[in-house]
């Protein structure tokens, strides 16, 4: 089961953070598609019916686009079928949120997109479950970090040895050395310091993702136009299988997770690996780490940073605003990136949202994404985190 999630990065960060290998094995950086990112809002706590970002074949889009090319773009939680024929989706009498992957062949709404290709992959810092014991205890699932981390899982030496340019390559290439440098003119110096700012500024941008690995969820997509004639809905819904032994003691079920960008790479290649083939890829993943986190998140409204702050044994699930949880959240604030995307409160594209243990309320009281990669690596709470 996946009933809520974070993703706290901004659109570019987002871009950065999911390159994919193509049938080739390059490695490439999925634009968005247009308009989408403004579509998108960095939230700490993502319900059901709010738009999250999401990886697919170009093709879907373009015809023309090779299939092996990828796309970002922002998708509505919970699939509403192309065959659907109320005008409002929201009149939908049952819920397509998660999808068992036992049951794919076997319904209508997850068969016909299935069986199309429609393929797609949820990005997500993580996801959070409820274990019942008595009462929920929330839990933040998600990949394990490391102090360098590639994209979709590649290590260090795989990043350098295959992308990343050495510091030889990089003063030959774009930085002058420093017999160059003395002689030249006034002009000459700041066409010089222009043409480095522009290469670091070009390297930055193609860089290898060192920041918060994206959980990375198999998921199916549809595209709804209301009957009486409008703008196409994309929506999806989470594939989920049973729970890994590591799992098992807070829930039965979880998200089928895509663990490297082999896998992910299969999963969205509907030309080269069909249907049948790509079910294969949905199998428990012993991989993820997590920690107990307060009450807090039930509430759906609640999109602040003590969504995921790790929960101390023994302490009151409500959190304390004690003098050093103050300390913490002003400096979550103040350590925001300046080019991370601000989430407006109230924004209308996350619609009507659930509540895991509170009433299901409209809005969203959302406040800018914090950097979430430095805080939970750096946090002494966080090593204490379970992952058993």
């Amino acid at each position: 089961m996946c009933g809520r999630t974070a993703c706290t990065l901004s659109p570019d960060e987002i871009s950065r953070a999911s390159k994919y290998r193509d049938r080739t094995g390059r490695r490439r950086r999925p634009q968005w598609k247009d308009g989408d990112p403004d579509k998108y809002r960095p939230s700490y706590n993502k319900s059901p019916q709010s738009n999250s970002p999401v990886l697919l074949s170009r093709k879907h889009f373009d015809k023309e686009a090779p299939v092996d090319e990828c796309v970002l773009t922002a998708m509505r939680w919970g699939l509403v079928p192309s065959w659907f024929r109320e005008n409002d989706p929201n009149k939908m009498q049952y819920s397509t949120n998660n999808c068992r992957s036992e049951s794919l062949l076997q319904k209508k709404s997850y068969k016909d997109p299935l069986l199309k290709g429609q393929r797609c992959v949820i990005l997500a810092d993580g996801f959070y479950e409820w274990k019942r014991e008595k009462g929920k205890q929330p839990f933040f699932i998600y990949f394990p970090q490391s102090q360098v981390q590639g994209t979709f899982g590649a290590t260090e030496g795989q990043v350098q040895g295959s992308f990343g340019a050495t510091e030889g390559q990089v003063q030959g290439s774009f930085g002058a050395t420093e017999g160059q440098v003395v002689g030249l003119s006034c002009e000459d110096s700041n066409n010089q310091a222009s043409k480095e700012e522009a290469s670091a500024q070009a390297e930055e941008e193609d860089s290898e993702w060192t920041g918060w690995r994206l959980l990375t969820i198999a998921g199916l997509f549809d595209c709804w136009t209301p009957p009486g004639g409008g703008e196409a809905l994309y929506t999806y819904t989470v594939i989920t299988v049973n729970a890994s032994p590591n799992l098992q003691s807070i829930h039965d079920r979880m998200p089928a997770v895509l663990d490297g960008e082999e896998e992910v790479r299969r999963w969205l290649d509907y030309g080269e690996v069909r249907s049948l083939d790509a079910l294969k890829l949905l199998q428990p993943k012993d991989t993820l780490t997590f920690h107990p986190v307060s009450s807090f998140v039930n509430n759906s409204r609640n999109n602040s940073p003590e969504c995921l702050q790790p929960l101390e044994p023994g302490s009151k699930k409500e959190p304390c605003p004690s003098a050093s949880s103050k300390m913490m959240m002003n400096w979550l604030q103040k350590a925001t990136p300046g080019k991370r995307k601000q989430p407006e409160e109230n924004a209308k594209d996350e619609g009507a949202l659930v509540n895991d243990g509170d009433s299901t309320k409209h809005g969203d009281s959302t406040k800018g994404a914090g950097p979430l990669q430095k805080w939970l690596l750096n946090s002494e709470t966080n090593k204490r985190s379970r992952n058993t």
